[in-house]
């Protein structure tokens, strides 16, 4: 890289930068890949993992937990811990939590030892979520922001479509521990094209909790944030039970399953690009779109599910319109608030784990009292509200 991009690079008050980094965004990409992937184990390698530690599934599962509940906890306070730290040297710090998580993970011989390294997961992946978007922005332009985030993006799409069905088939083959070594590479793989292509690039603010509370003033950034929660609510409501539901009402059978599951990663992968597409000319079109069709095919599942196809088609269309939820909403967020990209991006991860975790008990709670079609009924509805609040008081021209 030029020193004059450099140079454009390390100055946070500038707006437009002339030459996108787009090298470092890849790298990011790699990072997010890395993580998910990651993130997505446990659950391929669920029973085998348990019978060699000795464990329940269910004992098992809550490295899954663990890694959600820390993920939350970091991803609001990572700034404030590193805020003077150069953010390339951050990001460096966590990709290598990243790889010694999954080594940790691959040589664990006890539970305790394996929710340790799940722990270090969740502060690799709470940080580097919240920090991802205010990387973009530093190293892109503003007008190109969303195409930005829809490359580091990719890296979570291609991991949803691939980390269960490779992670279960390495694990049948060569074992558990395995999957978690392949994992680690592909970490090493995400730090070495970090460490050739991340700029330099110093705090452009000092963050304190008094940041969060000061960024949580501003009401745009609270209508975000309340979308995200109705959105995420609503997705893993609903979507967490899809199997159940595929199951019971077109009754299909589990091959039939699974090749709509990978439609619904499919459809993940294309909605992102699409939702960097629309999120470059009408913010706001993006942002209560998405969730406006994710209403649509749950609405969709619940009057005309009987039909296997149908349902396929509403599974496949849900995944495009989920995989344009993240472009949209981290972009209003951080033209919300660019001076604290940080802080608003961890704001906005924390949200989302939290409603992960309440719309997955909620759901399980209306699936266990009122039959699994309840859990789309109250997806269709959080997600609608989600559209109906973006539309009507969402992001602004200027935002």
């Amino acid at each position: 890289m030029t020193e004059p991009a450099t140079a454009v690079l390390d100055n946070p008050e500038t707006e437009e930068r002339s030459e996108p980094a787009w090298g470092a965004v890849v790298s990011l990409a790699l990072g997010v890949f890395g993580l998910v992937t990651a993130e997505f184990l446990p659950a391929s390698l669920l029973t085998r993992l348990a019978q060699d530690l000795g464990v329940s599934e269910g004992a098992a599962g809550q490295a899954v937990t663990a890694t959600a509940i820390v993920g939350a906890i970091a991803a609001p306070t990572m700034a404030i811990a590193t805020r003077s730290l150069d953010r390339r040297l951050v990001m460096w710090i966590l990709s290598i939590l990243l790889i010694a998580s999954n080594l940790l993970a691959a040589f664990a011989s006890s539970l305790t030892i394996l929710l340790l390294a799940r722990v270090v997961l969740g502060v690799a992946l709470g940080g580097f979520w919240a920090m991802s978007a205010a990387m973009a922005l530093r190293l892109v332009p503003m007008r190109l922001m969303p195409r930005a985030m829809s490359i580091i993006l990719t890296g979570v799409s291609i991991a949803t479509v691939t980390a269960a069905p490779v992670g279960a088939y390495v694990g049948d083959v060569w074992g558990w521990r395995t999957a978690f070594m392949i994992a680690a590479v592909v970490g090493a793989l995400a730090l070495l094209v970090q460490l050739v292509t991340l700029p330099r690039l110093p705090p452009s603010s000092v963050a304190g909790f008094r940041t969060l509370f000061d960024v949580l003033k501003r009401r745009s950034i609270r209508v975000a944030l309340l979308v995200v929660l109705l959105v995420a609510s609503g997705q893993f409501a609903g979507f967490t039970y899809v199997r159940p539901f595929l199951e019971t009402v077109p009754v299909m059978p589990i091959e039939t399953i699974s090749l709509v599951l990978l439609a619904y990663g499919i459809g993940g992968f294309f909605g992102n690009f699409a939702g960097a597409f629309l999120a470059e000319r009408n913010l706001k079109l993006a942002v209560g779109l998405a969730p406006l069709l994710i209403a649509l095919a749950a609405l969709a599942m619940l009057t005309l599910g009987a039909s296997p196809v149908l349902a396929a088609i509403a599974v496949a269309a849900w995944g495009f319109a989920f995989g344009a939820v993240p472009v949209g909403l981290q972009t209003w967020l951080v033209r919300a608030a660019p001076d604290e990209a940080e802080s608003a991006g961890g704001l906005m991860v924390a949200t989302f784990q939290v409603a992960i975790a309440l719309g997955a008990v909620f759901g399980g709670l209306l699936v266990d009292h009122a039959g699994v079609a309840s859990a789309f009924a109250y997806s269709a509805i959080a997600t609608l509200l989600a559209a109906i609040v973006a539309f009507s008081i969402g992001p602004k021209r200027a935002e």
